[in-house]
């Protein structure tokens, strides 16, 4: 119940500055940005986005294959973008799209629960270790543009970002070399004799072995997800054309950069604070907040796609489980 109500607080919240940001815009001028958009337009968006949910689930699984886990992509397909539905629509339920991989990988394919749970861990570790490089170079791009700001500005944006970067790179420092960091942690918080804490320390253990310099899965899945950031930049870029709009390709990494900055409010589908954060990108670069509005429109209603494509998937896997599991308990009677 309270998760339902946090779902439910942060949807209003989103919907609220949606409405606000378009009354405040005027639904005229966003009606004459939508007016250079057409169908064949919407269709590539559309299938770049289908495209960025393939890589995904070719990246998850090469992950699993270097957990020494070999499932086919078709078996993979299904709850990969189950799991996209939930991120997209319910990022409140922090790390519910992993659980809900690693328990349809258990139920359905007998795959052990840290082998599961540790491949979301990496996918996660992989997007976030991208998504920075990302982040870091729009943001550089953007500020080069528009000028820097205040002094007091660019120091807490250097302190954000060192902080990010010092967090992974020492990460990856402690994985190159087998150092347990859950053992500290656990330690430090007096949770060492807990129920699960031999799960966290084996959980862990199963990302170190992910991560070696020789372990050709490692690399390829980097690789996979430094293309799956590619296909999103090309969707910001080839968007912005079809709006209209000149933009440099630099630039337009700044906005693909910006929309990894409004994911990180749990939204539902970034609902609202896409377009304020897009609205500022825009307004700066010269490009007008209705073609802001109109840019994050799009880009939603496309992922949504996918995402309801997942939630049919979500159900279907639901419900499988669900009569394997009343099967089992009515033979056990």
């Amino acid at each position: 119940m309270k998760k339902f109500l946090l779902f439910l607080l942060s949807f209003l919240i989103g919907l609220g500055l949606f409405i606000w940001i378009l009354k405040f815009i005027g639904w005229q001028a966003i009606k004459d940005a939508f007016s250079s958009f057409t169908g064949w337009q919407g269709l590539i968006i559309l299938c770049l986005t289908v495209l960025m949910a393939i890589i995904g689930t070719w990246k998850w699984k090469e992950i699993l294959k270097g957990e020494e886990v070999k499932i086919s992509f078709k078996d993979l397909l299904k709850p990969s973008i189950a799991g996209y539905s939930i991120m997209f629509l319910a990022p409140i339920l922090v790390l519910g799209a992993e659980v809900f991989r690693a328990y349809a990988l258990k139920e359905k394919k007998s795959v052990p629960w840290l082998k599961g749970i540790a491949s979301g861990f990496i996918d996660l570790i992989l997007e976030y270790s991208v998504n920075l490089v990302v982040v870091f170079l729009g943001i550089l791009f953007f500020l080069y543009k528009i000028g820097f700001p205040s002094q007091s500005l660019l120091i807490i944006f250097s302190v954000i970002f060192l902080f990010f970067t010092l967090v992974i790179a020492f990460f990856y420092f402690k994985a190159l070399r087998r150092e347990s960091m859950a053992r500290f942690i656990l330690g430090f918080l007096g949770l060492k004799n807990h129920n699960h804490a031999n799960s966290i320390l084996e959980t862990e253990k199963e990302i170190f072995n992910f991560f070696g310099l020789r372990k050709k899965p490692m690399w390829k899945s980097f690789g996979l997800t430094f293309l799956r950031a590619f296909i999103m930049y090309i969707r910001a870029w080839v968007l912005i054309l079809f709006l209209g709009k000149n933009l440099g390709g630099l630039l337009a990494l700044s906005l693909l950069s910006f929309t990894y900055i409004a994911v990180i409010i749990p939204i539902p589908a970034a609902l609202g604070s896409h377009e304020a954060v897009q609205t500022i990108a825009f307004n700066s670069l010269g490009l007008g907040a209705p073609a802001a509005t109109v840019y994050t429109m799009i880009i939603r209603g496309a992922e949504l796609t996918v995402a309801l494509v997942g939630v049919i998937f979500l159900f279907q896997i639901g419900w499988g489980l669900a009569k394997k599991a009343l099967l089992k308990k009515v033979t056990n009677l």
